[in-house]
């Protein structure tokens, strides 16, 4: 039987808004646990359905979800779509390598496309990045998608809808903290230092 659970080791390994900080690296060789009321597998499909409160961890990763569906295609690619409830969304969150930060986010559902390492959250999406316990930044919209190997993402407002009434993109941004002693040297402007000319006016 083949691990219907692979494409996880890589399901929403985002690098945050900017920048070359990269998701946790250690979470694709860190062991993965799932757990749900049901599991229904299709050997001859390819194709793994877990449902009933499914939470599924690996690292620093943690997927939450009604249910959660995984299939694989012929080439070895897989496919996942983790479905939300109508009292919860679809959730997932993962540490940025390196740095004490997080990205998370929530959709109606979440879709993966293994084979152009896309992450899509659909329908009320919101993602969010968080410095420590901190919010940092947050967007919202109709639709979100990451791109893993460009690190980049889109915001789609959508039609009007409860949750998203204007129909319009909603961010909130900070800017990225100055490294530390970096503001002080700003503000003292460095240390104060004598012309030639003004030492041998006072002699």
């Amino acid at each position: 039987m083949k691990n219907p659970l692979i494409f996880l080791s890589v399901l929403l390994a985002m690098a945050g808004w900017s920048g070359s900080a990269q998701a946790e690296k250690a979470d694709r060789n860190k062991p993965m646990h799932v757990e749900s009321d049901a599991l229904r597998y299709d050997d001859l499909k390819q194709v793994s359905v877990f449902s009933g409160n499914v939470v599924l961890t690996k690292g620093t990763i943690l997927i939450r979800g009604s249910q959660i569906e995984v299939r694989q295609d012929p080439e070895g690619y897989q496919y996942g779509l983790v479905t939300g409830s109508p009292a919860k969304q679809a959730f997932f969150r993962q540490k940025r390598e390196g740095l004490e930060e997080f990205i998370e986010g929530e959709g109606d559902t979440i879709e993966y496309d293994g084979k152009a390492d896309t992450v899509r959250f659909i329908k009320k999406a919101q993602m969010r990045r968080l410095r420590g316990t901190t919010l940092a930044d947050e967007v919202t919209g109709a639709l979100i998608v990451y791109e893993n190997l460009t690190d980049r993402f889109t915001v789609d407002g959508g039609p009007k809808a409860a949750g998203a009434p204007t129909g319009r993109v909603r961010a909130m941004l900070t800017p990225k903290p100055e490294p530390v002693g970096a503001a002080g040297a700003a503000a003292s402007g460095g240390a104060l230092k004598t012309t030639p000319q003004l030492d041998k006016a006072g002699q």
